[in-house]
Order: C-alpha cells, then sequence, then structure tokens
C-alpha cells in the first residue's frame, strides 16, 4: 500500500511539473511583451500558442512512440525518415495556419526562423528527456533486481543457519537423554523457545536487540545443561534498558557462541568460553574467546565454520559500511571480535 501510494504521488508530481513548463513555454510570449502593440509583421501571440500546442505533441510523439520503437540498429532508418515527415507535417500545418489567419505576418527573415527552428528544439529535448527517463528507469530496475537478489541470498544464508544450528542442539538433547538426566524437560523447554525464534521471529528483516539476546542466553544454558561444571563458561552482557530497543538482523550473534562450543569442547584440557557483549551509545561489541586445541586433535565436520563464513557474508550485505569483525587465534586461544553500528 505505502509503495503504491509513493508511486502515485511520484506520477502526480511527475505531470504537475510538465503542466508547468509548458504553461510557462505558453505564457512567454505575453510575459515577454506584456499589453504592449507587437511590431508590424509580428508572429501574434495566439499563434505562438498554436505553435507550442504542436511542439509539445512533437515531444511527446517522439518520446514515447518514435524514438523507443524505431530508434535502433534495425528501424533507425525508418527513425530518420519518421522525423523529417514530422518536420515537414509541422512546419506546413504552421504555413497553412499562417496562410489563413494572419495574412499579415510577413514569412521571411526572423519571422521565418522562429516557424521553422522550434520544432527540431523539440525533437532533441525530447530525445534528451527519453534517455534520461530511459536511464534512471534502468537503474531503478537494477536497483530493485538487487534488491530481489539481496533478499533471496539472505533467505538462503538464513536457512543455513537453521538446520545447522538445530543439528547441534538435537546433539546436546541425545547427550542428555542418553545420560537419563533430570535435566532433559527443561532443555526441551528452552529448545522449544528457540525453535519459536528460528521459525518465527527471525523471518523478519531486523529484530529487537533484547530478542536476539534472549535467543543468545537460551543458547548458552542449554550447552551449559551438557557439560555441566566441566567447562568454564564466563558471561558478560552490559546494555542499558534502553539500549534494548535498537534493532539487529536476527539469529547474527549466536553463530560465534556456536563456533566456540564447537571447537572449544572436547579433546581439550580445562576448556573454557569466554562471551562478552557490550552496548553503548548504539554500538554493540561482542567477543567470543575460547581455548582450541593447537595440534587439531578436537574433531571437526565437514559442516566446520559454516557459521562463522555465513554470518560474514550476511555482514556484508546487511552492514557493509557498519561493521568491523576480527579473527585472530594466539597461542591456544581463538577470539572473534565483531562491532555493530545499531540502528
Amino acid at each position: 500500500m505505502t509503495m503504491t501510494r509513493t508511486t502515485t504521488n511520484t506520477t502526480y508530481g511527475i505531470v504537475a511539473l510538465h503542466i508547468l513548463i509548458w504553461g510557462a513555454l505558453m505564457a512567454l510570449p505575453h510575459l515577454l511583451t506584456g499589453n504592449q502593440p507587437l511590431p508590424p509583421g509580428a508572429l501574434p501571440g495566439s499563434f505562438w500558442l498554436i505553435s507550442s500546442l504542436l511542439h509539445i505533441g512533437v515531444f511527446y510523439l517522439n518520446a514515447y512512440l518514435l524514438f523507443p520503437r524505431w530508434l535502433n540498429k534495425k528501424y533507425w532508418w525508418l527513425y530518420l525518415l519518421s522525423i523529417i515527415c514530422v518536420v515537414a507535417a509541422v512546419n506546413y500545418i504552421k504555413i497553412g495556419i499562417l496562410a489563413a489567419f494572419y495574412p499579415q505576418v510577413n514569412i521571411r527573415g526572423a519571422a521565418q526562423m522562429m516557424i521553422f527552428f522550434p520544432v527540431i528544439v523539440f525533437l532533441i529535448a525530447s530525445t534528451i528527456y527519453r534517455l534520461v527517463v530511459d536511464k534512471i528507469r534502468y537503474e531503478k530496475e537494477q536497483k530493485e533486481r538487487q534488491a530481489e537478489q539481496l533478499a533471496m541470498e539472505l533467505k538462503f544464508l538464513r536457512s543455513q543457519i537453521s538446520p545447522h544450528f538445530l543439528f547441534n542442539v538435537l546433539t546436546n538433547l541425545v547427550s542428555l537423554a542418553r545420560k537419563k538426566s533430570d535435566l532433559m524437560e527443561p532443555s526441551l523447554i528452552m529448545l522449544s523457545d528457540l525453535m519459536r525464534y528460528m521459525l518465527y521471529d527471525s523471518e523478519v528483516r531486523k529484530v529487537p536487540l533484547e530478542k536476539e539476546i534472549a535467543y543468545l542466553k537460551s543458547y548458552i544454558e542449554l550447552q551449559k545443561l551438557r557439560f555441566g561444571d566441566d567447562t568454564r563458561i564466563e558471561t558478560v552482557i552490559d546494555i542499558a534498558p534502553d539500549e534494548e530497543q535498537l534493532t539487529i538482523e536476527p539469529m547474527l550473534l549466536i553463530p560465534f557462541v556456536e563456533n566456540a562450543f564447537k571447537h572449544g569442547i572436547g579433546w581439550i584440557t580445562d576448556p573454557w568460553i569466554s562471551i562478552r557483549l557490550v552496548v553503548a551509545e548504539n554500538r554493540l561489541t561482542f567477543t567470543v574467546r575460547n581455548k582450541f586445541s593447537v595440534n587439531g586433535s578436537d574433531s571437526k565436520d565437514a559442516n566446520s565454520g559454516i557459521g562463522l563464513a555465513n554470518v560474514g557474508t550476511r555482514l556484508k550485505l546487511l552492514y557493509p559500511d557498519q561493521h568491523i569483525l576480527s579473527v585472530q587465534t594466539e597461542a591456544d586461544v581463538f577470539s572473534t571480535v565483531l562491532t555493530l553500528q545499531l540502528r
């Protein structure tokens, strides 16, 4: 509805601009001469009005029919022929009008130039107008295609996240089920909350930051239920209440944490994971650090790294000049730092 209304308003604006320009053109003789009598042999204002109407007709005839239909490699000769015919026809009509209604006008000198030359000017103006309109339309269509392609690409990237994330969570639940843990029930409740967010909330373009953080906390708690005290998990979230209503792309932060749990747990001595999220002055800083195996003894499946690669692509598409992503490996510590400007 909003797009249709905007398009309609734009169309009305263009029509109004055309009317204003043509009205000023037809009023020009009166503005120049005022109430002063015309010199002998001068073209009268009424003839100027009739000529302007003819020129306006030529303008739109060339802009919307002749130029777009025939000015191409195949019919260029037909376009030139039609232009010659239009110029001849308009000038013939003008001479006929002068002979019938203004016999006192002497068609020589300056008057002759004013009769024959303007139609050429209007043809050139209409050609330039058509070129500009076509360029604007082409650029608009290109932007629409890019927007459509971007939407499809983002939808594909999101579809990659959900199955990959769900696979990891289900693996966690299988582990709890084998232990017949009492934590199975709260884990399923948290999983249902995560699924609701993935299936419904993540379909919108942006979500409130508080929802993304709640989703992040649920995931971390689910992982804590699985690993218990075997892994040190430090979580720090520092955000002012007035910053929680800032919006963010859904499921943007979880891949960093998911990657830490995937590669920071396993055949590692004293594993630990540090997660820190700070929001200040509309700027989000998200730091995830984890210990990892230097010799690569921790197992990595074929999907290793899909989350980080995915989120990197999404950041480039959605926040091209509003983010800084740093990935570092130092000794046996892997860290990612995302700085993101929110709105």
